[in-house]
């Protein structure tokens, strides 16, 4: 059998969550317990297939649990807390690098490591060979 084509369908976040994605993609989660109480509220079996990692939760997650979600009001003032310190975090300006180093505030700085651990649901790689520990990810309906 020839394969063409695949064609990957994702979840679209609702508007009123959409701020889920864009903190799933930041590190700033790995060290925040109250984000990741989010998916669980969401969907809790979902949560632990997905190795509690938030953009895989996220690729994952069914439509009528976001739909859910926005309906539910308790989790929209955990939602909006969550957006509320994520946000004062990424506008802060009294950090220790803007405190010592003033004159380099407008500079783009990267940090590279070869192999450090950020979180669990993160694998290592080391020596370009996968960790063989890691599981397939499946999806029980």
């Amino acid at each position: 059998m020839y394969v063409f084509n695949r064609i990957t369908v994702n979840p679209q976040l609702p508007k009123r969550i959409g701020k889920l994605s864009e903190i799933a993609n930041n590190l700033w989660w790995s060290w925040n317990t109250e984000f990741l109480r989010l998916f669980q509220s969401i969907d809790r079996d979902l949560w632990e297939q997905s190795e509690k990692n938030p953009v895989k939760f996220l690729k994952h997650v069914s439509q009528e649990s976001l739909e859910k979600a926005i309906d539910n009001i308790s989790f929209l003032k955990e939602y909006d807390k969550v957006v509320a310190d994520f946000e004062g975090y990424m506008n802060s300006k009294n950090t220790w690098f803007a405190n010592k180093h003033p004159e380099n505030k407008n500079d783009l700085i990267a940090y590279f490591s070869a192999e450090y651990g950020l979180d669990q649901t993160m694998p290592i790689y080391s020596g370009g060979l996968r960790n063989p520990i890691r599981r397939p990810f499946k999806i029980s309906k």
